[in-house]
Order: C-alpha cells, then structure tokens, then sequence
C-alpha cells in the first residue's frame, strides 16, 4: 500500500482513538486528543500532497480519503454532541449530507462518471474545519483547572451558548445548501449515471 492510503489509514484509525480521549473527562488525555486529531487532520494534508506531487492517485484513495476525512470530523462533532455543546439534530444534518455525497462520489466513480466538487463545498469543508478547531482548542484549554480559573471570564465568552449556536447554524445552513447545489449543479451527470442502470 502506497504511504497515501498509509496515511489515510491511519486517519481512521485514529478517528475513535481521539473520541474516547476526548470523552475521557480526564484533562491530560483531553489535551492528548486535541494533539491526535491535530495530526490526524495533517495527515489529511499531506496524504493530499503526496498524490499530487508523486501522482500516487489510485481508486482506493478517491474513495477512502475524503471517508476519512468524515470520519474524523463525525467524532469530533459527536463528541461535542455527547457533551451537550452541540444539538444533535444540527449535526445529524451535516452527517446525512457528508456521508450521502462521499458514498454517492465513490459509486459514481466506480461507474467511471465524474462530478464536479464547486468552490463552495471546499469553502463548506475549511468553514466546518474551522469551527472544530476552534471549538475543540476553546473546550479543551478551558478544561485546564489552572486556565480555566485564570481565564474563567474569556472562555465563557468565547463557549458563551448562543454564539456558538449561531456558527452551528451558519455552518449547518453552509453544509446543507452545498450539498444541494451538488446535486443541481451535476444533473447531466445524474442524467448520463441513470442511463447507464
């Protein structure tokens, strides 16, 4: 196996790994899995990197790597949801749109037709992206009995409810709008797929 899918591979793998030490309530292992999910997500990139440099792009890796990706992200949403920070019905919606679009991609692929992925879903994946970072480095560092005392008042800025239940909108509203632009914007493609049944 090329160091790609290694690497994608590995994202996977490391998915569950950072969940449970995210959940794990304990603060060390909460800042270990803030630090996991860091090098997960550079794996990301640089698996990306390789294969353009190196043309390693292979089938296995057009399917597996953006899964990966939405695997990582589902445990981070998850974990959010699990600890009360995040409503379940907005990230049920993101989950349903990622998953359906990354499955129907790798089942349109291996019919050999191509869709088209517009700037705003890549907007839609670095917005989605940002705010897990942004929540999880926030969350965690206000885990901290020493920052979370010294800091108390910033961080109930910055995790105050109803801000962070806007971003949750704009970025549910952002995720769900892009997936169905996907969908009207490849209709001679979806055309061209139902011929072929």
């Amino acid at each position: 196996m090329i160091l790609p899918n290694q690497l994608t591979v590995l994202r996977i793998i490391l998915s569950p790994i950072f969940l449970y030490l995210f959940l794990s309530g304990n603060e060390v292992l909460q800042q270990i899995s803030l630090a996991v999910y860091l090098v997960a997500a550079f794996s990301d990139w640089y698996d990306g990197w390789l294969a353009r440099k190196y043309n390693f792009i292979t089938a296995w890796g057009k399917f597996w790597d953006p899964l990966a990706d939405k695997i990582l992200t589902a445990c981070a949403f998850i974990g959010f949801v699990y600890l009360g920070v995040l409503p379940f019905w907005m990230v049920l919606l993101i989950l349903l749109r990622d998953f359906t679009i990354t499955g129907f991609r790798g089942y349109t692929d291996s019919k050999g037709i191509t869709f088209t992925t517009s700037r705003y879903a890549q907007f839609k994946t670095f917005f989605q992206m940002t705010f897990i970072y942004y929540l999880l480095i926030v969350y965690i560092l206000s885990q901290n009995p020493f920052l979370g005392r010294q800091y108390e008042n910033i961080f109930t800025i910055l995790l105050d409810k109803t801000f962070v239940f806007i971003l949750m909108i704009i970025v549910t509203f952002i995720t769900v709008h892009s997936g169905i632009l996907y969908f009207t914007a490849n209709k001679a493609a979806m055309k061209k797929l139902f011929k072929k049944k």
